[in-house]
């Protein structure tokens, strides 16, 4: 089936695997950190957010004759302690790529200018099945002699060394598949039949235009777009404040329960299309991509749609296939990701939109179990007022009296040994635990508050709402 011919850096990690290595050398007493070459921190920063340069790779061709007296076993020793941060750099989407290509039978080798003494334990750990590196020449007394044993793994040398291990394998290049995010990989990208860019530099990206190459990124979904690294979200998040919606007022609470870091589902209850700016606020605050399912009517109301996209909404086609909303969430989850789901799947109309209990799918309840992540319970309230359910547009005029709209985060908990149905039932239990006592009406609704929960205003015909 051929062999997957994969770049490390910005590729299979989110950034230079460089600072992680130098660590463990100068920890296990290979290099001083005394002896750092000038502005590495900025070089490296300058790396990751734009990829290689001439004069980057200049420096890693020089380093050869820097390593000269070191000695090779501690190296790879070395490379070994590297390996557990290492694994945290591996880009989110990579288990997933590199799972589907041993699927389809596909051998994985690394290919990357980083020496091979330094990359082969983290290769190994990964599983995979060979690496394509820079060698360095070690000699009798088991240093590093300063000089290259072969090529430098880097542009066409790369391409050469790729060649000389397909020939070697009796491997046919126009069946195996190269990923790279550098455009001077783009002679070993020319030569297989499945070129993939990944996350590519600006020059690469250019070329992959040009050629019709599908780009990819392996730090999110391929459905959300991203400009040099940086997904729409992330340009907007500073502009998603309080002051966007001057025709509203918010009052959020609990903001410390928001996940720093790793995987969780955020779970809130649904009163009107304005949950999303709600719910886009605590994102904004959090700081860090969300992914969130949405209904596909969502993506047709105007304004909140781009909010919806930027937030990297999971399109839930209840009329196709919900099951791929699913599993697309699933593989958010499992790759550290967070996500914000609202259980009870639509705005609740009628009699329905009043009851204190929270109705609810199983949808959340089984993400949560299946990924084994902690749900993070979210109350919303007075987004109706804003935007009820029998408006097209939010009241956007109201801007001397706006309503108040309250967010309340609670603690995560984790829903380990309960069925599908009992962990519904303990998430929305905790969602209605955050509302206002306003939520717990006793007095029935007004036939004008039941026409207000349904699109068109008026209660449609035949639907016997008891409002007395």
């Amino acid at each position: 089936m051929g062999t997957a011919f994969l770049d490390l850096d910005r590729t299979l990690l989110v950034g230079a695997s460089g600072p992680a290595l130098n660590r463990a050398l100068v920890a296990a007493g290979v290099v001083s950190s005394a002896t750092q070459l000038p502005g590495q921190k900025a070089i490296y920063g300058i790396f990751d957010h734009f990829g290689e340069t001439l004069f980057s790779m200049g420096l890693a061709r020089s380093a050869a004759v820097v390593a000269k007296g070191w000695q090779a076993a501690e190296v790879r020793e070395a490379a070994a302690q590297a390996i557990p941060e290492l694994l945290e750099m591996l880009a989110p989407y990579a288990p997933e790529r590199l799972a589907a290509l041993r699927n389809d039978g596909h051998r994985l080798v690394i290919a990357t200018t980083t020496p091979a003494d330094m990359v082969e334990p983290f290769a190994a750990a990964l599983g995979i099945d060979d690496v394509i590196a820079t060698r360095y020449e070690v000699g009798d007394d088991g240093c590093y002699t300063g000089r290259l044993l072969g090529p430098f793994v880097w542009g066409l040398g790369k391409l050469r060394s790729v060649e000389a291990w397909a020939e070697d394998h009796g491997e046919d290049l126009a069946e195996c598949h190269a990923f790279s995010d550098s455009f001077f990989d783009t002679p070993l990208l020319s030569s297989v039949g499945h070129p993939h860019p990944v996350n590519p530099d600006i020059r690469l990206l250019g070329v992959a235009k040009l050629r019709r190459w599908p780009v990819e990124s392996w730090e999110r979904p391929d459905s959300v777009p991203s400009v040099f690294g940086f997904e729409a979200y992330d340009i907007l998040r500073p502009f998603v404040r309080p002051e966007m919606f001057p025709y509203a007022r918010f009052d959020l609470e609990g903001l410390e329960h928001l996940p720093a870091e790793g995987p969780a589902l955020l779970a809130a209850n649904h009163r009107s299309y304005f949950d999303v700016a709600a719910l886009a606020l605590l994102a904004a605050k959090l700081g860090r991509p969300v992914r969130a399912l949405a209904k596909a009517e969502l993506f047709d109301a105007p304004v909140i749609s781009m909010l919806a996209r930027a937030l990297g909404a999971i399109r839930v086609d209840r009329e196709g296939d919900p099951a791929e909303a699913y599993e697309e969430a699933l593989r958010a989850l499992e790759a550290g990701e967070v996500v914000i789901i609202l259980p009870q799947g639509t705005i609740p109309r009628g009699a329905s939109f009043f009851d204190p209990h929270l109705e609810a799918k199983t949808g959340a309840a089984r993400l949560a179990e299946a990924a084994g992540v902690p749900v993070v319970p979210i109350g919303l309230w007075g987004t109706e007022a804003v935007w009820p359910r029998s408006a097209k547009v939010p009241k956007v005029t109201n801007l001397l009296s706006p309503p108040r709209v309250t967010v309340r985060v609670g603690a995560p908990r984790y829903l380990s040994g309960l069925d599908a149905e009992s962990g519904t039932e303990e998430i929305m239990a905790a969602i209605a635990s955050l509302l206002p006592e306003a939520a717990q009406r006793t007095a029935p609704p007004s036939e004008a508050e039941l026409a207000a929960t349904y699109p068109s205003g008026h209660i449609p015909a035949g639907v016997d709402e008891d409002h007395s």
